[in-house]
């Protein structure tokens, strides 16, 4: 578990005191309310699976649910997020495992672990990809493959970043401090391009819009790869 500042402290605690079950649906896009579903991930029956940024491990139950993987991951760094997932789907252990570590430093110990490995607006948003998508390469099997959904644009409107940059959002210390994490909100080209120098192939971006029209809404960029052979 880390020990630096809890960014993600206040972050779903309220729905999670909330909503205690299973999800029965699983989504992609940034509003959580349509679009494609975990058929992306391709058959997951008897699969080894990561979920990248788990949070509170939501859309990890809804596969061990009911897509009959053999094993999900539920990584998340979080001690927060970590707690709540562990109160909420605790039980749904061994075929959901919950743990409480760095993405990069889970996926440098995993060599050829993953079957699939996917993020939803997860770890791949808030981790340099130079350090994230070589690990995640080496944490897949050769011709394992990698799911992920990002922002297509900051959240206020502003257009994604033409390079590997990173902004500063806003976020809030565990004691309600305002204070910023870096977020890499990237163009379709950038992401193919740090895509294939960390080893992946057959690299998939589509862009799906907003269902909604609200002041903070998104469209989405849903993007798929395959770890080289």
């Amino acid at each position: 578990m880390i020990t630096t500042t809890d960014l993600w402290h206040h972050y779903g605690r309220k729905h999670a005191e909330h909503n205690l079950g299973v999800p029965c649906a699983f989504h992609w896009i940034w509003s959580q309310d349509g679009g494609p579903g975990p058929e992306l991930l391709g058959d997951l029956a008897g699969k080894v699976v990561g979920d990248l940024g788990a949070g509170t491990a939501r859309q990890a139950a809804h596969l061990a649910t009911h897509l009959s993987p053999a094993r999900v991951d539920a990584v998340d760094a979080s001690p927060a997020q970590y707690a709540m997932a562990t109160g909420l789907f605790g039980h749904l252990a061994p075929r959901l495992r919950i743990i409480g570590s760095d993405v990069v430093k889970h996926a440098r110990t995993a060599p050829e672990t993953y079957d699939v490995l996917y993020s939803v607006f997860g770890a791949v948003d808030f981790t340099d990809p130079h350090e994230l998508l070589p690990s995640v390469a080496t944490a897949l099997r050769p011709g394992g493959r990698l799911v992920f959904s990002t922002l297509a644009h900051y959240l206020g409107g502003a257009p994604a970043a033409g390079d590997v940059m990173p902004a500063d959002v806003p976020a809030r210390t565990p004691g309600g401090e305002a204070t910023t994490m870096r977020r890499w909100v990237l163009q379709e080209q950038v992401w193919t391009k740090v895509l294939d120098e960390a080893g992946f192939t057959r690299i998939g971006i589509d862009r799906l819009p907003s269902t909604t029209d609200a002041p903070r809404s998104a469209d989405t960029l849903l993007v798929t790869a395959v770890r080289q052979a």
